[in-house]
């Protein structure tokens, strides 16, 4: 599995847009996760779901629809927080580090096809226009 993720071929992006960032402590800061939560009794995801699901900040009764048979989901289970900080974030925003936390954060399956060519062409593109009309700042990546 090493090897072939070693080699597994990356797509050019063209290059990386820069810009100069808030300062941190002014920043609204939303949550993107590749664990499939969605709210209890929401859209669930299926086996090849290239879409996302919008998550309300205050919403805590979420459920984890990663595939995998090999995710040891205990961590999950004990605190959500494991791939889905939103408690953290929001000490971070009382505390004065961040400024905010987002309204809404996105999450997506982890299981997509080996092109990724939907999520780098649709619902990826789709997702940012969310968090964008949401005036988020930047993101913390939860890869599960």
């Amino acid at each position: 599995m090493r090897e072939l993720g070693d080699n597994f071929p990356v797509p050019d992006m063209g290059g990386t847009p820069w810009v100069t960032p808030k300062p941190l402590s002014e920043s609204k800061v939303a949550i993107v996760t590749s664990a499939a939560l969605y709210p209890a009794g929401g859209e669930e995801f299926t086996a090849v779901d290239t879409a996302y699901r919008l998550i309300e900040s205050p919403e805590r009764d979420l459920v984890l629809g990663h595939w995998s048979p090999n995710f040891d989901r205990t961590g999950v289970a004990i605190d959500l927080n494991v791939v889905y900080p939103i408690d953290r974030l929001e000490e971070l925003a009382a505390d004065g580090t961040i400024g905010s936390v987002a309204p809404r954060h996105v999450s997506f399956a982890g299981n997509q096809p080996d092109d990724v060519a939907t999520v780098r062409m649709d619902s990826g593109p789709r997702a940012a226009e969310a968090l964008k009309a949401d005036d988020v700042d930047l993101v913390i990546l939860t890869p599960v």
